[in-house]
């Protein structure tokens, strides 16, 4: 016998033996509210599972295969678990929403947990379903197909409530896509070799945190969203940007380590406007960048399109090959209760030891501006003429244009960081 709490309710239900012969979707429909099933140590074929409150496990020999077609595992009723099991080969159809486990709507408080999935279309789908527990499943694209003709590994789309958390996601178009979904926790998921690791689009009050993506183009693509809580997160090695920002607003990006997105390039060849940025925000306000580290990238971070009144301080920039990149018609100060940010190539002073810089960083002056609109220009670097020019803007700062100054320069790296640059 086997005891279960569901509903708040403890329930006593037999464990029910199958026959290798038995129809196990008859089976299925036949449960017991409550009750649990282990499936056999045999090749199934596609299921789905309508009674409330069941558990549906597996074998490590089950497998359960969709023969190319629709969706493998079709979860329909409230309350369900679906664990351990192994789910291959469903279709991959995107328009019609091709998924290795399908949650449907009905399906409130579903919990998919500890599976194994290789497919071509989408891997879990969240279809409006609230409550659901999404944790520990790995999930594997096809290989064979092109990176935007695979479907997400887990796609949460008008979802709410949801936890999202240990989950393994490689080779699919995007690791975790959320469309139109608020209140939703992702936490401690591992994605790599993708489009974008984690993809926001519309939504809102979503906390991001723990997560880690690895060589994908882009770590994590904050889209149309607000009210983001983007917490403790890592972007190692990731190809185009770390972190990609597009219209997010009232948002905060506290404790974050994105290294190494240096590699924009064609060919080995860097293309204007091609180089790896460990942030790039666009069109972003009203947001908070404390307590992060952007480290070895080719662009530490990249403003434009009115991306201003942004709190940006405690922050750590190391070896970045061009700590800002920031074109717009107003000043930004970077600082808040006169704590500003540390900054490998700033070469000040601290002659009270107070740990503060005594004069303000400004990375971005006019031959920066200049050297960005005429790149061929960058063969004069070290010529006399621009040193020149930078004489002229330093002794008659009327002729400065609008950038980013740091008043308050952190003279060490914050001490929370320190381990993440030795």
């Amino acid at each position: 016998m086997h005891q279960l709490l569901r509903y708040g309710v403890a329930l006593t239900v037999a464990l029910l033996p199958l026959a290798a012969n038995a129809d196990l979707q008859q089976q299925l429909d036949n449960l017991e509210p409550g009750a649990s099933i282990e499936l056999p140590p045999e090749t199934l074929s596609a299921l789905a599972i309508r009674v409330p409150g069941v558990t549906v496990s597996c074998v490590p020999e089950t497998v359960i295969d969709g023969a190319g077609q629709g969706n493998t595992v079709d979860i329909l009723a409230e309350g369900v678990t679906f664990a351990g099991c192994t789910v291959r080969n469903w279709g991959r159809d995107l328009n019609t929403l091709d998924t290795g486990i399908f949650v449907a709507r009905e399906a409130r408080g579903a919990v998919v947990e500890n599976n194994r999935l290789q497919g071509p279309a989408f891997g879990v789908w969240l279809d409006a379903t609230p409550d659901v527990i999404v944790k520990g499943n790995v999930i594997r694209g096809e290989l064979s197909l092109r990176s935007q003709d695979r479907g997400n590994g887990i796609h949460l789309f008008n979802t709410t409530g949801a936890l999202i958390e240990g989950n393994d996601v490689s080779q699919t178009r995007d690791g975790i896509y959320i469309e139109t979904a608020n209140n939703n926790e992702i936490r401690n998921n591992v994605m790599t070799d993708l489009r974008y690791g984690i993809h926001y689009m519309y939504s809102m009050h979503n906390l991001l945190e723990g997560n880690v993506t690895r060589g994908t183009r882009t770590g994590y693509a904050l889209m149309q969203s607000k009210y983001l809580t983007v917490v403790n997160n890592r972007s190692e090695n990731d190809e185009n940007y770390g972190i990609l920002m597009n219209f997010i607003t009232n948002s905060t990006l506290k404790g974050n380590v994105v290294t190494g997105v240096s590699q924009g390039q064609t060919g080995g060849v860097m293309i204007s406007g091609g180089e790896g940025k460990a942030v790039f925000i666009y069109n972003s306000l009203y947001n908070i960048f404390e307590g992060n580290l952007f480290a070895d990238s080719n662009i530490g971070i990249h403003l434009t399109a009115g991306s201003e009144e942004n709190e940006v301080f405690d922050n750590a920039f190391v070896n970045n090959e061009r700590q800002v990149k920031y074109v717009a018609t107003r000043t930004q100060t970077w600082a808040k209760d006169e704590q500003g940010n540390f900054w490998s190539d700033y070469l000040g002073w601290d002659r009270n030891q107070d740990g503060i810089g005594d004069v303000a960083y400004e990375p971005n002056d006019n031959v920066d501006r200049l050297l960005w609109k005429y790149p061929e220009a960058k063969v004069l670097m070290f010529s006399p003429a621009v040193d020149t020019l930078r004489w002229v803007q330093d002794a008659f700062p009327v002729v400065k244009s609008a950038g980013v100054s740091d008043p308050h320069p952190l003279m060490r790296i914050p001490e929370h960081l320190q381990s993440e640059t030795r």
